[in-house]
């Protein structure tokens, strides 16, 4: 896909740089792949990891995955590109009072390399609120939930895996076959129009500024209604997103964050009576324009004001974004860059329950300076997420760029 970076002129912004001691347990069940035992076709296993807290056992309004009329034991697994040291779960059990009830009884397992093995811990069973499974840490690239029905089928609303990043593997030890194409595209990058060492708005600087999280801001193009349910599931696709990239960071050469939660601060519009909702969750900005399209506040945007600044921001600096999600109707492919990420809004509503939305994990990848292969391959490779067209989820070369990306630009932030 085509990438839109603008020149601007770089101001020097202090960043706020956690040290290494600050890595601490963090939720990485949104960066896995859920599949499951058994899903009723009109629900989603993609929902137990999603990202949003349900409000209740019997939410009506959110993706949920269940199991009806399947009964006895069922199971919903996370699993994760790679290895994780997990030492506390939270679950969140579905019951609609009828078909799907709690279950009589749940654990977990992990995988050791060559068969699943039950962790030894006290598992609660309770609705309307998660219940908590500690014990001691098990470094696993799959985590298995078990859920005994009693009365009826089962089902999960969210499940949360804490993780100690400390204690994954860091270090620069990429396979041997991938050693020389990544070499090949540091010097590709390096020898690009833009400088990677002098350019300061890459998805990593974001990250930095913030502390270890995203803002965004999103461009609604398009006279197609927003409720607020579409909003919470373009929300929550977004972040499943972004975290899918971030996933592949978790506990690498020195990478501080367990997990960079995504949030959007505001919605973009031609007319306020697009968007469907009352509640004041996010700023609503109307009628400023840029590009023909729908614009949130500029003095709010960090593409706008580098130095991390936001004097001009209507609600100061905590109401900032960093990037946008520009959506835009009739439109086929996509842009990215420092700026944010361009796609089709009916593209992105028709896939807001795929677990890989593969044009919108492309244009991520822009943003942290992963470049196009239009006219080139490096050796030994073939597909992969970032040259269109040839994968459709982020595969292991995509995330040996990244980690790649981070090693030669790390030092910059005291890592």
């Amino acid at each position: 896909m085509r990438r839109l970076f603008a020149v601007v002129a770089l101001l020097a912004g202090f960043l706020l740089v956690p040290t290494r001691s600050d890595a601490a347990l963090g939720n990485v069940a949104p960066w896995a792949t859920a599949t499951a035992s058994y899903t009723s076709p009109w629900e989603s296993v993609a929902a137990i990891n999603d990202g949003i807290d349900p409000p209740r056992s019997n939410d009506l309004r959110n993706r949920r995955w269940g199991t009806w009329p399947q009964a006895g034991e069922q199971w919903a697994l996370l699993t994760w590109p790679s290895a994780q040291t997990i030492s506390s779960a939270q679950v969140y059990f579905f019951d609609d009072g009828g078909g799907v009830r709690e279950p009589v009884s749940w654990r977990l397992q992990s995988w050791d390399g060559a068969a699943y093995a039950d962790i030894p811990a006290a598992y609660p069973v309770a609705v309307d609120g998660y219940v908590t499974a500690s014990f001691p840490a098990v470094t696993t690239t799959r985590l298995r939930i078990v859920l005994e029905s009693g009365r009826a089928a089962v089902g999960l609303l969210e499940v949360k895996a804490f993780a100690d990043t400390a204690a994954a593997p860091s270090g620069w030890n990429p396979p041997a076959d991938l050693v020389t194409p990544l070499d090949e595209v540091w010097r590709h990058t390096e020898s690009g129009d833009r400088d990677p060492y002098g350019f300061r708005n890459f998805g990593w600087d974001q990250i930095m500024a913030n502390g270890g999280s995203i803002n965004y801001c999103v461009r609604w193009d398009s006279p197609a209604p927003v409720s607020a349910e579409l909003r919470d599931r373009v929300h929550a696709a977004l972040a499943r997103s972004f975290g899918k990239w971030m996933n592949v960071m978790a506990g690498h050469d020195g990478w501080p964050y367990a997990e960079v939660p995504v949030k959007v601060v505001g919605w973009a519009v031609r007319d306020r009576a697009t968007l469907q909702w009352d509640d004041d969750s996010v700023d609503v900005y109307v009628g400023d324009m840029r590009e023909n399209a729908p614009q949130c506040a500029e003095p709010c945007g960090r593409f706008f004001n580098q130095s991390g600044a936001y004097p001009g921001c209507p609600g100061g600096a905590s109401h900032h974004y960093d990037m946008s999600l520009w959506l835009t109707e009739g439109m086929d492919g996509g842009a990215g860059g420092d700026w944010g990420q361009r796609v089709g809004s009916e593209y992105l509503v028709d896939n807001l329950g795929s677990d890989d939305i593969h044009i919108l994990l492309h244009e991520i990848g822009h943003g942290f300076g992963l470049d196009d292969f239009y006219d080139w391959t490096p050796t030994g490779q073939c597909c992969f997420l970032m040259k269109a067209g040839t994968a459709t989820s982020i595969t292991e070369f995509d995330a040996w760029m990244l980690r790649d990306l981070w090693r030669h630009l790390k030092s910059r932030y005291g890592y």
